[in-house]
């Protein structure tokens, strides 16, 4: 598929937005993060200011960006108008919550509501965002098991380290817990994006162009001539590929970038102390969304849709 900037921008930044509200929301009843507005607030406009970057830049890619609020209308039986609804309904909890950091008591009756309230919200959204791509059976790639437990995975991850970096500031040792969260995800994430791309690489004896055509009882089916003298909608977005080599190398960046360098500061932050922590945590919760570009690129770059059988390509 064609992985293009607006679609991976969006899956990058609402996920450590919607990510860190979650954490924003948890840590708030267990008093694990400072109660000054001059933390709250900032870590809260961070956090949707994110999430609505992602949601807009999703529209970019549309053919007509001003119908986007029609999708709305399709919450029973979309996902994508699913997550238009839930991200409007995150704002609710996440608002109320700004206003009693600011002008209330975060620690009291009203944070300890809005804080799960508002994270179950984000959370939701999330997952919303990864059916999107994990209900298309057409795509392989996409339509498994693996696709929404990433996109939480991803979110969390990236959402903690953003928080461990801002508490730093305030108390490096309330920025230990985020931090210590950061690493546990960001292991677990890698370890199932390692399973998720033996999932895709193996050969799962997928449709073959026979099977599309509906000549398979015929033998070899093979294509007389490309149905197309020139690129067509399908063949730029349906039919982008991407060479092993490059995908073997932007893999090796991804990890490196996404998991091995940010983890191995996550830990560092979590044994050191002081300066030292919040000198760990600011360059960590900066590399992650780094390296979930390159991930995202890969995801949508290393998708086949079936509908390029008929093109005479595969789709295993």
């Amino acid at each position: 598929m064609h992985p293009a900037f607006s679609v991976i921008f969006f899956t990058t930044a609402s996920g450590a937005g919607y990510g860190m509200l979650v954490w924003l929301g948890l840590l708030l009843p267990l008093h694990r993060l400072p109660a000054t507005p001059w933390f709250g607030v900032p870590a809260l406009l961070i956090a949707l200011g994110l999430a609505t970057a992602g949601l807009l830049s999703s529209t970019f890619h549309l053919g007509h960006p001003e119908r986007a609020w029609r999708a709305f209308s399709q919450w029973r039986t979309s996902w994508l108008s699913r997550e238009g609804v839930a991200a409007v309904v995150t704002y609710v909890p996440a608002g109320l919550l700004g206003l009693v950091w600011l002008f209330g008591d975060p620690n009291g009756v009203a944070g300890a509501v809005l804080g799960p309230l508002a994270a179950a919200c984000a959370l939701a959204t999330v997952y919303c965002t990864a059916m999107i791509y994990a209900s298309l059976k057409p795509v392989r790639q996409w339509h498994n098991a693996f696709v929404a437990p990433l996109y939480l995975l991803f979110a969390l991850y990236s959402g903690a380290g953003l928080v461990a970096a801002l508490v730093a500031p305030f108390s490096a040792s309330l920025a230990l817990a985020p931090a210590l969260a950061a690493m546990a995800f960001g292991a677990v994430a890698a370890a199932t994006k390692f399973a998720y791309w033996r999932h895709i690489d193996a050969d799962h004896g997928g449709p073959t162009t026979a099977d599309a055509t509906g000549l398979a009882s015929y033998g070899t089916v093979r294509p007389l001539e490309a149905p197309h003298t020139e690129e067509n909608y399908l063949l730029k977005e349906m039919g982008f590929r991407i060479g092993r080599k490059h995908a073997a190398k932007l893999r090796v960046i991804a990890v490196a970038l996404a998991f091995a360098a940010p983890i191995a500061l996550f830990a560092l932050a979590a044994v050191a102390g002081g300066g030292l922590r919040l000198a760990a945590l600011a360059p960590a919760a900066l590399i992650v969304p780094a390296g979930l570009l390159f991930e995202r690129w890969l995801f949508f770059a290393e998708a086949k849709h079936s509908v390029m059988l008929y093109y005479g390509s595969t789709v295993r």
